[in-house]
């Protein structure tokens, strides 16, 4: 649905889709692939992307419970959506790191061959977390997309609603 926000509100509820998508294109996936090409003269920039995006998620659930008291409804009802994604992706994440420390484990304590843990890690482990950047990419672009149109999800609207809030078009 559409509603009547002011061009501000609007611009605000723009910024935790971009902070995310920051997150996904320019860390997990540029950064990343960059700093692959030095990993092996140097391993800081490769370390920079886990750093760099455990700051930003942590940024983004931390002002998302901040905006329930100090933003307007539709500005707050976008850090929640934001925030509710970077929980999926910090679950993934979680999960691809129990995967790597299975793999070590393997193959330093159970006698597992370097092919098969590579393997473990890469199907198990970094298949999902790409699909799931995938997605969450273009999610966050949709979201940003309906941020910018002054427009929220319908589930979000049950989840929080708003009897006040004028509604342009259903």
């Amino acid at each position: 649905m559409k509603y009547v926000i002011s061009e501000q509100d609007s611009k605000k509820a723009k910024v935790p889709h971009e902070i995310f998508l920051t997150n996904l294109l320019g860390n997990h996936i540029l950064w990343f692939i960059a700093a692959l090409g030095l990993v092996r003269s140097y391993w800081q920039p490769l370390a920079l992307v886990p750093v760099f995006s455990i700051l930003l998620l942590a940024y983004t659930l931390w002002r998302a419970r901040r905006s329930r008291e100090v933003d307007s409804w539709f500005v707050m009802c976008h850090w929640q959506l934001c925030a509710g994604r970077s929980r999926v992706f910090i679950m993934f994440l979680m999960v691809f790191g129990l995967v790597a420390l299975f793999g070590w484990v393997g193959y330093t304590y159970l006698g597992m061959k370097e092919v098969a843990v590579m393997a473990l890690i890469g199907g198990i482990g970094v298949l999902p977390v790409m699909v799931t950047v995938l997605v969450l990419i273009l999610m966050e672009s949709d979201a940003l997309h309906q941020a910018a149109e002054q427009k929220l999800p319908n589930w979000m609207i049950e989840r929080y609603p708003n009897p006040d809030i004028q509604v342009v078009e259903e």
